[in-house]
């Protein structure tokens, strides 16, 4: 005590001292991850499954092919009365067309690798006969100025240089693959022969018939296939210039296809209404707007714009779903595309590695041709819109190509492991009493387990 009789505080550590008692620790306050973050994080661990690529190439490749469908139905109506024939003409011969290539899919997802390189040789050796068919007299049947069909009796008709595609494809990557497997690659001569001067020939056969268009895709293949054998870049040259001086002089001495790149940014029909179909073109995505005018509502494919159901459809899906119709069909292709080149890039199989980048450059080439002649930034080559567009003899090789991608899609080792893993949903036993329940295998599990791969990438 103090002198004047007042307590003095006692101290924290004399006897009988109250401590004040600690206050509550507060909870910490959970850590607000940021959503944009969280979403891009989730997207990726979605973006890397292992079964990405087979479901992107199965939705992606029903979606165009359902999609194209609705529109042919849509701008191959008019066309068909014009010519006196039932509104459901193009659209029944498409769907039947349709259903035949399904079967032909899941045939070729079910093939093996070793079946489809013994085919490589029969299927080429086939397109080349069918090509040299065509310009027999009598057998052959010009259509627009090109005399690249074949007559089956009625309104049916092929095209060989269609199957040409599909042999290039699967003849070069075998090739490839064999001349891979023994070493022979890094020569030139071992290289380029026989694959330079088979596809010259394909590129021979039809361009004798007038088909610009297929050749440009048919040499973007064959560049594709040049590309993922690792070819330098003097020879990529080379065989550009070669092919460059080529595709000049068969584009100097048309009159057709010099009208065809005189339009490039034309904004009036011009001379004999040389750029109609061009400018049509234009005035039908002008008209679509952002959501389009409704499907079955275009004016451009009443008479104005020809080939409204074939290589122009794209133009009609801009007119009737607008600009939202026209970009999901841009997104489609390039998840499809993405798919053929993670699957690609991924393997293991050169011959795999090969079939799938060719039908990727095939499928992707194709599209872009196609789409930038309608808007106006290349030349009309006169190529359908693939899985889109109206027309069986490219319908059915290009989804017989889808097939191979989704096969060799589900054949990765991480894939076949989760397709293994996965529970079927009919017919699985189910537990009794005595009997525990398994649960499922988590994707992280199968992710782990997997052994990590080379890519493969370039």
């Amino acid at each position: 005590m103090e002198r004047n009789g007042t307590k003095r505080p006692a101290s924290p550590g004399c006897r009988g001292a109250r401590v004040p008692a600690p206050a509550a620790a507060r909870p910490a306050e959970p850590v607000r991850e940021n959503p944009v973050r969280r979403t891009v994080t989730r997207a990726r661990k979605a973006w890397d499954r292992p079964l990405t690529a087979y479901y992107l190439i199965m939705g992606g490749s029903s979606l165009i092919t359902v999609l194209g469908l609705v529109m042919v139905y849509s701008a191959s109506q008019i066309t068909a009365l014009r010519y006196s024939l039932p509104g459901t003409h193009f659209f029944r011969k498409q769907l039947l067309a349709a259903v035949i290539g399904g079967v032909l899919l899941l045939v070729a997802s079910r093939m093996p690798a070793k079946l489809l390189r013994a085919l490589a040789y029969p299927i080429l050796a086939c397109s080349v006969f069918l090509m040299v068919l065509v310009q027999i007299p009598g057998i052959g049947v010009a259509v627009n100025g090109n005399q690249n069909w074949i007559s089956l009796g009625g309104s049916f008709q092929i095209q060989p240089s269609e199957l040409g595609k599909l042999a290039l494809v699967l003849w070069g990557a075998d090739l490839l693959a064999r001349k891979q497997d023994k070493r022979l690659l890094t020569q030139w001569k071992h290289l380029l022969v026989p694959l330079v001067p088979v596809a010259f020939l394909l590129l021979a056969l039809i361009m004798i018939g007038g088909d610009m268009g297929t050749a440009i895709i048919l040499t973007a293949v064959l560049f594709g296939l040049l590309w993922l054998a690792g070819a330098p870049t003097r020879l990529f040259a080379g065989v550009l210039s070669v092919a460059g001086a080529i595709g000049v002089y068969f584009i100097t001495s048309s009159d057709n296809r010099m009208a065809r790149l005189a339009c490039l940014g034309a904004t009036d029909p011009g001379p004999d209404d040389r750029c109609w179909q061009a400018l049509h073109g234009l005035y039908a995505l002008a008209n679509g707007g952002l959501f389009g005018s409704g499907l079955g509502a275009s004016v451009e494919k009443w008479g104005q714009l020809p080939e409204a159901h074939t290589d122009f459809i794209f133009a009609v899906t801009g007119e009737e779903l607008g600009l939202a119709g026209t970009l999901s069909v841009l997104a489609l292709f390039a998840a499809l595309g993405y798919a053929g080149i993670r699957v690609a890039g991924r393997t293991e199989d050169p011959f795999v590695r090969y079939a799938a980048g060719g039908v990727t450059t095939w499928i992707t080439a194709q599209a872009m041709i196609n789409i930038g002649a309608v808007l106006g930034l290349l030349p009309i080559a006169g190529v359908p819109l693939p899985l889109f567009s109206y027309g069986g003899s490219a319908l059915l090789p290009t989804m017989f190509a889808v097939g191979l991608l989704i096969a060799f899609a589900r054949d990765e080792p991480a894939a076949r492991a989760a397709l293994a893993m996965r529970q079927p949903r009919f017919g699985k036993k189910r537990a009794g009493k005595n009997r525990p329940v398994r649960e499922p295998r988590r994707w992280n599990t199968m992710r782990r387990r997997a052994t990590a791969r080379p890519s493969g990438e370039r």
